[in-house]
């Protein structure tokens, strides 16, 4: 990979952030568009490998992706500038958005936005499936491995268990073909068992930001995970958040762009203002960056590995397999009449053809769910 500048994954970053909506699998998707495709920094493999790493250990894998990413493009200033700046306009929005509940007691209306936006999400979705599925799914064997990951998800089995089931299959289909010394596995996700509290606990920061460490520390999947662990925490045992606040929290981190994480700048407002929310945000996504700095060096050597690229194989096949399953679940809410039916159609057939930048078409959806929806009223 060519050595680029600060200026250069700040920019392309912070584009990110301001844009990257859809979750998990809609930030991935335009990561992979803007990067592989548009400004070549790096493969389609290299870009699923370094993928599916990030899905190996806990915490955002997208956020997480994005901080690698950041590191292999500039080096260490870049880690931190890359995540950062990828992370600073979701907690901005959300910072807006607390303010707001807080004071009104509600969120603003933003069902218009994500009306045009969420078929386009869709379509960029798609797309990244079509050219990453087709590098990842490089025979009947990993194919398949691809549809189990993908059929076990709708089973109800968890992210987690189907990574840890992956990553025992595919390491030992690597020691029956190749008979080297075993090497040290480095990726054992932390088993994350909060301890309980006995009664409701008075509010402090330094709780809250050790809670979030915590939770940005163990936890693996979706914001739908992450949910879980926010209701043992702050509604079951520290009794800080309603129900509703949570809800109202995790549906502000859906509909920003950027990270779900970003949920705990909510949280940290609600509970303790300003000081709340930036404490709530470092805590969440500082175990992120560390992670990131300690397992990114072991990448070239992993790779390297014969028994380590039939791991990885694997594993961006699993991974394939579970953001098709996401897609779907996304694409149900998504295309809910002809006109999101057709818009994220359009989309996709541009991106195919054209090759169009994604930033062009959400804002393109952004505008047309205004005039749809005005014109409905």
């Amino acid at each position: 990979m060519t050595r680029g500048t600060l200026r250069e994954v700040a920019a392309v970053f912070l584009k990110l952030g301001l844009l990257a909506f859809g979750g998990a699998a809609g930030q991935i998707a335009m990561m992979r568009r803007e990067l592989v495709e548009r400004r070549r920094w790096l493969s389609e493999q290299d870009f699923l490998d370094l993928f599916g790493i990030m899905n190996l250990i806990p915490g955002p894998s997208s956020t997480e992706t994005v901080i690698a990413l950041g590191y292999w493009r500039a080096g260490w200033p870049a880690l931190i500038l890359g995540g950062g700046l990828f992370i600073l306009p979701a907690m901005l929005m959300i910072l807006t958005l607390a303010w707001v509940y807080v004071r009104y007691g509600s969120l603003p209306a933003v069902q218009w936005v994500l009306y045009g936006v969420n078929p386009i999400v869709i379509a960029i979705i798609a797309d990244a499936l079509w050219s990453l599925g087709r590098a990842a799914m490089k025979n009947v064997w990993l194919l398949l491995l691809g549809a189990a990951a993908l059929g076990l998800y709708f089973r109800g089995v968890s992210v987690v268990m189907i990574l840890l089931g992956t990553a025992l299959l595919t390491g030992l289909t690597a020691l029956t073909e190749k008979w080297k010394k075993k090497p040290r596995s480095v990726f054992s996700p932390l088993a994350g068992l909060a301890a309980s509290a006995v009664a409701v606990i008075p509010f402090s920061t330094t709780r809250l930001f050790l809670t979030m460490l915590k939770i940005g520390a163990v936890s693996y999947g979706s914001g739908y995970v992450l949910l879980a662990f926010l209701h043992h925490d702050f509604v079951r045992n520290l009794h800080w958040l309603t129900e509703k606040q949570l809800l109202d929290a995790i549906a502000a981190g859906q509909i920003t762009p950027g990270p779900v994480y970003a949920s705990a700048t909510f949280i940290g407002y609600v509970t303790g203002g300003l000081k709340g929310a930036l404490l709530a945000t470092l805590g969440i996504f500082l175990p992120s960056f560390v992670f990131v700095a300690i397992v990114f060096p072991l990448i070239p050597k992993l790779k390297g590995s014969p028994f380590a690229r039939t791991f990885l194989n694997g594993i961006n096949a699993a991974t394939m397999g579970l953001m098709a399953a996401v897609s779907w679940q996304l694409a149900r809410g998504a295309v809910a009449d002809i006109f999101t039916a057709l818009e994220a159609a359009i989309a996709f057939f541009m991106l195919l053809r054209f090759k169009i930048n994604a930033a062009w078409l959400i804002l393109g959806g952004i505008v047309a769910g205004f005039v749809v929806k005005f014109a409905m009223h």
